[in-house]
């Protein structure tokens, strides 16, 4: 099984030091460039973006060892304006407390997260400067739907926390399906040296465009590949958290299912829609009556094809970005019949639970969310589970371990994080009078009582 890291792991640089004569003549590579020495062309497209390249530190508060820890991270991006709007990825910037930057000239700055999207792990990001501040130097944005496999690409960041760098690779392929990695987004793969700390940095064409954000990528295996968010994904969450503040979907539940779909051996004869797999329950596809099998061919009078798994992605963004609260029409067919219907796409809302600490108790809890949690959501759909357990601590020594969905705690039901903390922040109040508690929990569909002992205090023995 491929094993995809986020923090865009390292990949073999392209063997071109100097000159590669032999590149010189691919016209389709250079498209047009080919009379012109190859290393002008690099270093040109170099020189237009490498002062962008900016240097991300973070201090981010984790809970899944069982209590809030701060932990550093670092990471790239790149500034996309004059007055400090900089690109990176969300998992750079995931709940951090503080973000640092430093320029290319050494200038360090504090940056505020404007917004970030876990689903297709991008962030917007804006320099705390005085007012009166000179520009800065910033990268232009191109397009990466006109690549192609074998056009010439440049990785740039700072990788491992160290100085800026930038290394030379191709296009692999142009839309890569990663499953599980992005519900919205194709991967342009690439071979360009990718390492940890590289990740949100740019992905440069040769006129010097930025053309994806360096993202992910896969260790040993026999071969080593990197992936990089494309640029036309990154513009469309940036600009919805310019217009909203931040980038919420909007949700319809329809499950999709491309007509040629090779992994499970089924082909549908047409050529034009895309295939309902599934509606999830009580969602505005369901309630329109859209059925397992039913072929959509337009949406508000729009064209949908989905002929192959690399297709979805941008049919689920199409989808995605379809007005919330307002009726859209949706053209399917269903046994030779061609239908109409409307439903109303909802916000999509959090894809990710609240997290809540109990100290003493040893745990932290995390609220079911139904993207974030879907195993979870199916046995319980509202409600908290244990998200991290202290080693040593009272929680692991009563056998309480993670997943665990908390039904009850001291006879009192539980149904969201601040449930939990209520009930908490009273028994550590009493803890002079009571040290035990029963919690009721449900792991793997089985409900249990498990009683938790907090007199000891492990942070102070």
């Amino acid at each position: 099984m491929l094993n995809f890291r986020m923090l865009a792991v390292a990949v073999p640089a392209f063997a071109i030091l100097g000159g590669f004569p032999g590149a010189v003549a691919q016209e389709d590579n250079l498209r047009g460039l080919d009379q012109l020495d190859f290393r002008r062309v690099v270093k040109g497209a170099k020189e237009r973006v490498f002062p962008a390249v900016v240097f991300i530190k973070c201090l981010r508060e984790d809970m899944q060892g069982g209590k809030r820890q701060s932990q550093e991270v670092s990471g790239s991006g790149v500034l996309i304006s004059a007055d400090g709007e900089l690109l990176s990825n969300w998992h750079v910037v995931d709940k951090a407390t503080e973000v640092r930057c430093l320029l290319s000239d050494g200038q360090p700055y504090n940056a505020k997260v404007l917004g970030s999207d876990k689903d297709t792990d991008v962030a917007l990001l804006k320099l705390e400067r005085p007012a009166g501040a000179p520009p800065l130097p910033f990268a232009r944005l191109g397009s990466s739907t006109n690549l192609t496999e074998g056009d010439f690409v440049m990785a740039m960041g700072a990788p491992y926390g160290l100085s800026r760098s930038v290394s030379i690779g191709i296009i692999s392929c142009t839309q890569r399906y990663l499953p599980g990695a992005s519900e919205y987004s194709s991967w342009l793969q690439t071979d360009a040296s990718i390492n940890p700390g590289n990740s949100g940095g740019p992905l440069v064409n040769t006129a010097g465009e930025v053309v994806g954000l360096n993202t992910r990528g896969m260790m040993g295996g026999g071969g080593d590949l990197g992936f990089t968010v494309p640029i036309e994904v990154a513009r469309v969450v940036a600009d919805q958290i310019r217009q909203h503040g931040r980038m919420d979907w909007s949700w319809t539940g329809i499950q999709l299912q491309p007509l040629k779909d090779f992994n499970r051996s089924v082909y549908f004869p047409e050529n034009e829609g895309v295939v309902v797999a599934e509606t999830d329950p009580e969602s505005p596809a369901r309630r329109a009556g859209l059925q397992a099998g039913d072929r959509i061919v337009r949406i508000n009078g729009e064209a949908i094809t989905g002929m192959t798994h690399e297709d979805l992605p941008a049919v689920r963004r199409h989808l995605g970005l379809l007005p919330k609260g307002r009726p859209s029409s949706i053209e399917y067919v269903r046994k030779g019949d061609t239908l109409k219907t409307e439903f109303v796409p909802r916000a999509k809302g959090r894809v990710e639970g609240e997290e809540v600490e109990c100290p003493r108790w040893d745990f932290t809890v995390k609220a079911i969310n139904q993207f974030d949690n879907p195993d979870l959501y199916f046995q319980r759909n509202e409600g908290v589970f244990i998200y991290g357990v202290k080693f040593p601590g009272n929680a692991a020594q009563a056998g309480l371990s993670q997943q665990d969905i908390v039904l009850k705690i001291d006879g009192r039901e539980v149904k969201s994080p601040a449930d939990v903390q209520t009930i908490h922040s009273e028994a550590i109040r009493n803890v002079a009078s009571k040290h035990r508690v029963i919690v009721v929990l449900l792991r793997n569909g089985e409900q249990r009582q498990v009683v938790l002992d907090y007199s000891r205090q492990y942070d102070k023995e």
